[in-house]
């Protein structure tokens, strides 16, 4: 299979060569590379450039004047790809040299693959930890993740981080337009995960730059920073929530995606956020709107159990 290369950049002058020699250096050679630019005012295009002129790999830059934001830019960079299969690319991480001979074989009877990573920092020295270790990914997720169960673990919490994701362009495609809220590769593993089938491969392919920069990155938490997270205002989390539920529903039904039992779990996740979303300010008002979603099982089902009936009890404020 033809592999291409979606690789967003943004100020990445630091990185971008290394990302870019590391993806030039795989096992499995690549067909291409889409640069999606967005915007970058810096040196990253210059090292491109540099770099593209020294290999026979097509690599080809999608320059934005006006930045179209992560999920925009991925998006665009997605469209302009030639490949039987789109492999995801940060700037600023590094690929194992086998990174595709590892992950191609696993896309056999799915849409989409995703794996673990190693956390390096800015220098690239390991951080002692992995990306599954740092989402804390329980043993049912992994299972789940593994064995064709994705929906109901991608239904309680994205577990994909598109860095680390290969998936096939006629899935990727069908995945497009990204609605409004959405981050790509939560997107792109959903949609997945309805239409073929995601995969969790337990192994690290990557690593996973940590600089202070990331526009999204990992961190471990402790027990004080989920306390902190538990008890911190909504700040309209959960009205965000609810609007991507809902439009995950509609999109669904209205590409095909999900049908049966899937769209059932759709529709009743998009009444859990909504449900959510509504609870009242007053802390002892929202006891019963709480109750009634643990006794229908929704915060087992669509949400991450115990934690979030906690934080729906005691954050802030509420609705």
């Amino acid at each position: 299979m033809r592999v291409s290369v979606a690789l967003c950049t943004h100020q990445g002058e630091r990185w971008i060569e290394a990302q870019l020699r590391s993806i030039l250096a795989q096992t499995v050679p690549v067909a291409e590379i889409v640069v999606g630019d967005d915007a970058s005012a810096d040196r990253t295009l210059d090292i491109v450039r540099a770099v593209a002129a020294g290999t026979d790999v097509p690599i080809r830059i999608r320059q934005h004047a006006v930045a179209l934001g992560v999920a925009g830019n991925f998006a665009d960079a997605i469209a302009a790809t030639t490949g039987d299969v789109v492999a995801l690319s940060d700037q600023d991480d590094v690929w194992h040299p086998d990174r595709l001979e590892r992950l191609l074989p696993h896309l056999d009877g799915v849409a989409l693959v995703h794996s673990d990573a190693r956390l390096v920092d800015a220098d690239g020295a390991p951080l002692g930890s992995t990306l599954a270790d740092s989402l804390e990914m329980s043993a049912w997720e992994r299972a789940a993740m593994a064995d064709g169960r994705a929906v109901q673990a991608l239904l309680r919490r994205n577990l994909v981080t598109g860095a680390t994701a290969i998936v096939r362009r006629d899935a990727a495609m069908a995945a497009l337009p990204i609605p409004a809220g959405w981050i790509h590769d939560e997107w792109l593993a959903m949609c997945a995960a309805l239409g073929g089938g995601v995969r969790f491969v337990p192994e690290q392919t990557i690593d996973y730059r940590q600089h202070g920069g990331n526009q999204i990155g990992v961190r471990r938490l402790g027990a004080a920073d989920k306390l902190r997270r538990v008890l911190e205002a909504d700040s309209g989390k959960h009205s965000l929530k609810a609007e991507r539920a809902t439009s995950l529903a509609t999109e669904a039904t209205r590409r095909g995606l999900a049908s049966g039992a899937d769209l059932e779990a759709l529709v009743e996740k998009a009444r859990h956020e909504r449900d959510r979303a509504a609870l009242p300010r007053p802390r002892l008002l929202r006891l019963p709107g709480v109750l009634r979603g643990v006794a229908a099982g929704r915060y087992g089902r669509f949400s991450r159990g115990a934690i979030d009936v906690a934080r729906d009890l005691l954050e802030q404020h509420g609705g």
